[in-house]
């Protein structure tokens, strides 16, 4: 088993948080995995990407040109990335920046309004976070039991945003399964 994410926005969604909480998790997990940041010229609002391998085997390459799954945080993500996504993997659209579809009726569609969500869960800081439990969710890479203690490590040095950060762990679970 492989699974190649590719998570994709603009510099200060997160982007780079969410792959590296991934990847922890999927370490936590016992799996094999590469962690691949990437950023534009800029930092904020700039474009940004990570991708993350996860694996039983030894991983043979950390470089993806067609991942499996795309999470895509903003519309530019989207068009650049989608065509690259190989049949039957999911396709992440954070429909509260992006308002059109990927065109494509092989892949798992999933849109979620993660501002709007994370609003509603305490603090629009926390749309990555419902972003990736979504994600989580819908894909299975990982447990979100663990998941949800990567969150609670990675935070671990500010425990007053481990309460929100659940609740958007919540809120992203709960859109990935009304879809």
């Amino acid at each position: 088993m492989q699974s190649e994410i590719m998570f994709a926005g603009f510099g200060g969604q997160g982007i780079m948080l969410i792959g590296k909480i991934l990847a922890h998790a999927a370490m936590e997990e016992g799996f094999e995995v590469a962690w691949v940041p990437s950023y534009g010229p800029e930092m904020r609002g700039g474009t940004a990407y990570c991708t993350v391998v996860v694996a039983d085997r030894p991983i043979g390459s950390p470089i993806i040109k067609n991942p499996l799954h795309l999470v895509a945080m903003n519309g530019p993500s989207l068009e650049k990335f989608a065509p690259t996504v190989k049949p039957g993997g999911i396709i992440f659209i954070n429909s509260s920046l992006i308002n059109f579809g990927s065109g494509r009726d092989d892949v798992d569609e999933l849109r979620v309004p993660v501002m709007e969500i994370a609003k509603e869960a305490g603090n629009m800081r926390a749309a990555n976070i419902v972003c990736l439990a979504a994600f989580v969710a819908r894909s299975g890479v990982v447990s979100m039991e663990t998941l949800k203690h990567c969150i609670c490590e990675e935070f671990g040095n500010k425990p007053k945003l481990i309460p929100l950060n659940m609740d958007a762990v919540a809120a992203g679970e709960k859109a990935a399964k009304k879809k």
